[in-house]
Parts: structure tokens; sequence; C-alpha cells
């Protein structure tokens, strides 16, 4: 049954789009993107202040024909994906892999499908024998060759939920406009046989992904001046571009040797990616924690809702607040200059006894890093640490803690702790200078590789507590006055016997 969503665009243009129960969610923001003429890759979908997980189905999301979908901005720091890739049995057997049939990987969300195969193939499966993007095969027909020993490519068929990604078109998306922002993602591999020759797809792939072949010839240019009497003696150091430039490879162990020379090309640059990204940084300058930008543009705060009735002061607030106006204004006696050294003594021997504080540094674009001061690191330090994670590092900035009257850190030599009597986690704000261009400050602070471990703030709940009933009023002292002294504990009612008169005969 056909059904529809109207989806309203940041500056509430609204749109109608149609959909079934197959439709993907991100389907929907490509559509709407089209017609409100913007980029789909950086926006996201939210109902009734819900941000939607844009890889369900229309079916699966919960919506109703009609919902009202509102478009919203995401984040432009890449969130980091946790991918399972299930092999085929053949791949895993080649890989040893006898106890589990898939592997684990965390990858950013702006990678591609492509480069999230070359990588499983060069890092992952690195030394396991394992082909997975450049698959030559002869034609064989009952039992025989066919073709004349000519090879025939077996391109990669990638199942994601209900998807089938098998063409070189499908393998330039990336995980985020698959609608795969946040979590997890489970991808199931096997191969199809075609029929273009080895030859014609290795081309196709050259001219496909130019920009990832440019990138794995540098890598293996830097790599060649490095060990040149290595590169010059081993056969699988040439990038498989250049075998083809001399002829087809006439055996499936020559394609399979080109692919993995090609795959060891690119483990040295993305394994050290992924070192950068996985291992605790030994090195002080690296932060310890990145946090990304929050996927809403209303603070968590103004999405909470609280009744009024919790505003409201009570006796205890009334009471607290007249005690304290009594404290403040009794006379103090001053203190005396003995008593003002060992004030100072004493806040010296607490910043003397601090080991190590978090500082946690807010940019511009809501992304947050955290590193671990010591007593010994000074401004200096600091501002060196915060370009080491900056995409623009020549762009000038100031660093101050947060709120209204703080000192701004200064870029030199003055200790943190002493010289900021940093005691405590705090919380440090950039500012960009005046002079800083609008392409730097509306670009993403953070470069690629500190941006993929950037993870998400979690906030916690606050946990609801029931009020306590308050006590029942008792008795108040004048309904006690009022009460007859006759009904009192201990007496009975009426009038005592001694001051009965005698009776009347």
């Amino acid at each position: 049954m056909a059904a529809h969503v109207k989806v309203v665009s940041t500056d509430l243009r609204q749109a109608t789009i149609k959909v079934n129960p197959g439709t993907y969610l991100q389907d929907i923001v490509n559509q709407a993107c089209d017609k409100f003429g913007k980029t789909s890759g950086t926006y996201l979908l939210k109902h009734k202040e819900k941000q939607l997980d844009l890889s369900n189905t229309f079916r699966n999301s919960g919506l109703v024909s009609g919902a009202k979908l509102e478009l919203i901005v995401g984040s432009k720091t890449p969130s980091a994906i946790s991918i399972a890739l299930y092999l085929p049995e053949r791949e895993r057997k080649l890989a040893g892999l006898a106890d589990t049939e898939r592997l684990f990987e965390k990858l950013a969300s702006d990678v591609t499908i492509w480069k999230v195969l070359r990588h499983f193939e060069s890092h992952v499966l690195k030394g396991k024998a394992v082909n997975i993007t450049g698959r030559g095969e002869p034609k064989i027909t009952n039992g025989r060759s066919q073709g004349g020993g000519q090879l025939y490519y077996e391109t990669p068929v990638l199942q994601i939920e209900q998807r089938s990604l098998s063409t070189f078109v499908d393998f330039q998306k990336t995980l985020g406009q698959l609608g795969y922002n946040s979590g997890s993602v489970a991808m199931r591999l096997s191969f199809q046989k075609t029929d273009r020759t080895f030859a014609d797809a290795m081309a196709d792939i050259s001219r496909y992904f130019e920009e990832e072949e440019q990138a794995m010839k540098e890598a293996t240019k830097d790599e060649v001046k490095e060990k040149p009497a290595e590169a010059s003696g081993s056969v699988a150091d040439i990038p498989a571009a250049d075998h083809q430039q001399d002829g087809t490879p006439t055996s499936v162990a020559e394609a399979q040797s080109d692919s993995q020379g090609d795959g060891r090309d690119t483990t040295n640059r993305e394994g050290a990616d992924k070192m950068d990204v996985d291992t605790t940084p030994s090195d002080p300058l690296q932060p310890i924690s990145v946090f990304s930008a929050p996927s809403s543009d209303t603070p968590h705060a103004a999405r909470t809702t609280e009744p009024d009735d919790i505003y409201i002061p009570g006796i205890q607030h009334a009471q607290l607040h007249q005690q304290r106006l009594k404290n403040a204004g009794q006379n103090k006696r001053l203190l005396s200059d003995q008593e003002l050294a060992e004030e100072a003594a004493e806040r010296q021997a607490k910043l003397a006894a601090v080991k190590e504080v978090k500082v946690r540094v807010r940019f511009p674009d809501t992304t947050q890093a955290v590193w671990n001061i010591h007593p010994d690191n000074t401004g200096e330090f600091l501002y060196k640490a915060v370009r080491g994670v900056m995409a623009s590092p020549s762009a000038k900035f100031e660093l101050a803690p947060a709120g209204v009257h703080t000192v701004p850190i200064r870029d030199d030599g003055t200790k943190l702790i002493a010289g900021y009597k940093l005691v405590g986690n705090t919380v440090i704000i950039l500012r960009w200078h005046d002079s800083v261009s609008n392409t730097i400050r509306t670009a993403p602070f953070l470069k690629e590789k500190a941006s993929l471990l950037a993870q998400e703030v979690e906030i916690p709940e606050i946990p609801q507590v029931e009020e306590e009933a308050p006590p029942a009023p008792g008795p108040s002292k004048s309904n006690a006055a009022e009460k007859p002294k006759g009904e009192g504990v201990g007496l009975k009612k009426g009038m005592p016997k001694w001051l009965k008169l005698g009776n009347k005969k």
C-alpha cells in the first residue's frame, strides 16, 4: 500500500515523499535533499524530538503514513562504526578462522565500501592469502577451461540487511550514505563471476577509485625510498595498475599476488591510521578521549521537560536563606597576618599535592578532547597538544577556562597547575582569533586521525525520586487550649463528686 511522509527542512520548507514498506529512511533523506537542493550526506531525520536510524526501512522505523519528519544537520565529524564482516567458508579456511566466521573492525562513517573491503583485505587479513578485491578466475565449462586461459573478474558482493552491493557505483558509497552514522553493521561477503576480463576490471577499478589508487601509489613510492633494496627485489611491492600495463596475468596465482602486493602497499598507511585509533596513546600530547559534536542543534537542557512545581521554593529553602542572611549580618573578626600566612601555605600544599588533572578542551564546532595534565606541564604544552589534533594548526586561537572572570592561558612556560590553580577537572574553551577566516571557522576542527577517536557524549539519566508525602498536620495549640479539661487523659467526663451539692428532698 502506498504511503507518504512530510519532510520539513531547516528553512521550514516542506516536501512530500512517497514511500513503501521497503523504502529506507536514507532514501527519504536523499529525495528530500534533491527537492531542497541540499547535499544528502550531511543531513539526518528526526521525528518527535527523536533522531531516526537511517539504516531502517519505513516498515521497521515505527512511522505511520503522513508522519512529519524534521530534516536536521548532522555532525560534521565522522563517528566510528563497528563492522562485522562474515566470510565465505573457503576464505574462512584460508584465513585459518575455524572458530569464527566473522571479522570485527572499527572504521569511520565517511569511509567508502570499497575502502572497507581493502582495509579488511590488506590490514585485518594481512598474510592470510585471502583476496577480496582482485580475484581472477578462468572460465570453466564441463570441467574444461574456456577462453584460452583468459582470466575473468570475480566481483565481491556485500549483503547488508536487505541491500545487495555488487557494482563499483555501490562501492563508492560511504557508510553514512547508506544510513550507518553510529552503532554497528553486519556485512556478509560472497563472490560472483562476471563476463568482464580481469584486465578490463582492473582498468575500471583504476577509473572509479582513482583517488585511492593515487594514495596507494604515493605510499608505495615512500616505502620504496625508505627500503630500496627490499622493494627492488620484491615483485609484490609493485602496484596492480603497473602489472596491467605490461599485460594480463597468465595464472590465477599471479593475479592474486598482484592484488596481495597492492594490499601490502596500503598496509602501512592504513595500519598506521588504525594504530592511532585503537591503541592507547603513549605520547602525552595525544588526547585520552575525544568526543564528537551532539547530533541535535537543540541543547539537551532545552529538551528536558520538568514540572514547574520543582522550581517553587519550600519552607526548607526559606529557612536556609534566612540563616545565610543572619550569618552574613554578624560581625566577624578579620584574620591576623599569621592566619593569612597559614591559609596561603595550606593552599600551596594543596597545589603541591595535585599529581594529575583532567582538562577538557571544548572546540568551536562543539567537539571536545580530554588531556591528562601533570604538575610540570605548561601553557605551551597545552597549546601544542591542541594544535596536534587541529585540521588547521596554523590558525590563531586562545584558550581560557570556562567562566565569567577567568584569566586566559598564555602560550608560555607558566605551569598550568601551580600558575593557573587548576586543582580539579577543568573545562577550557577555545576561541578563534579575529584574523581567522570563515573557511577555517566553518570547517571541521579535528583532523581525520583525531576524528576517528571521537565518541558520543553519554548523558546520564537523572533518576526520578519520588518525594515523600508531608506528615499529617497534628492538633494545633489553639485547638488544644479550647479542649475541655474534663476530656483530658485520666479524667472522667462530668463534674467531680466533691463539687456536687446535696440533693434536694
